[in-house]
């Protein structure tokens, strides 16, 4: 019983891992970003902090829609596959900004940057996760995400990245968050021979694709 609950498909599985990396490498950050900009930024203050918070969202906000519907009319999952790889891949430059920072506007670029990417990463990764999920674990499945590659990568990550901060300063999570990034965007290539084929076939393929991923 235990063994079945624990038994995934290799697509999922690897989302799953890749995301606990992924989702770190941001969460070295985040915890400390606003302490980094206040002490670190010429003229760094409460609204710099906001109005980079902001920046990222309003940018990611007007690009996603879009991108996702154009995403829908395409055939197959490679173009959210290389639509995410790439996003994933340049991502990384978004810390190496912050690594040079230091003046507001070069933290409003690295936010607007981050927020356009993300508009590609997220219905990307969205319709991939989804797809892939298996028909009666899609709780447990995203349930599994958000504990694992949410929860206790972010716990780890900042706890993690406290004492790096601490000991070493703000420069280091950066450089270690573009690395983590570059090699967690690598990592995707691993799904690319598991991609479900075009539209117009994907209500044939995707069961016997699944029971080929599980194994069976």
């Amino acid at each position: 019983m235990i063994k079945k609950i624990f038994e995934f498909n290799r697509v999922i599985l690897t989302m799953v891992v890749i995301e606990f990396f992924m989702n770190g490498a941001f969460a070295i950050i985040g915890p400390f970003f606003a302490i980094f900009v206040t002490q670190e930024i010429i003229g760094g203050d409460a609204k710099v902090v906001g109005f980079s918070a902001a920046i990222y969202w309003i940018v990611k906000s007007i690009f996603q829609l879009p991108i996702s519907r154009w995403l829908d009319r395409t055939d197959g999952e490679r173009d959210e596959f290389w639509a995410l790889f790439i996003s994933y891949l340049l991502s990384a430059i978004v810390p190496i900004i912050y690594f040079f920072a230091y003046l507001p506007s070069h933290v409003y670029l690295a936010q607007g940057l981050l927020g356009f990417l993300f508009a590609w990463a997220v219905p990307s990764w969205y319709s991939l996760f989804t797809r892939h999920l298996d028909k009666f674990r899609i709780s447990f499945e995203w349930s599994l995400y958000s504990v694992v590659s949410v929860g206790i990568s972010t716990a780890l990550a900042a706890a993690g990245a406290g004492l790096l901060v601490d000991r070493f300063g703000f420069r280091i999570i950066f450089i270690l968050s573009s690395a983590i990034i570059i090699a967690s965007a690598l990592s995707y290539l691993n799904i690319r021979k598991h991609l479900y084929p075009r539209r117009e076939s994907l209500e044939k393929v995707i069961p016997e694709a699944k029971a080929k991923v599980n194994g069976r």
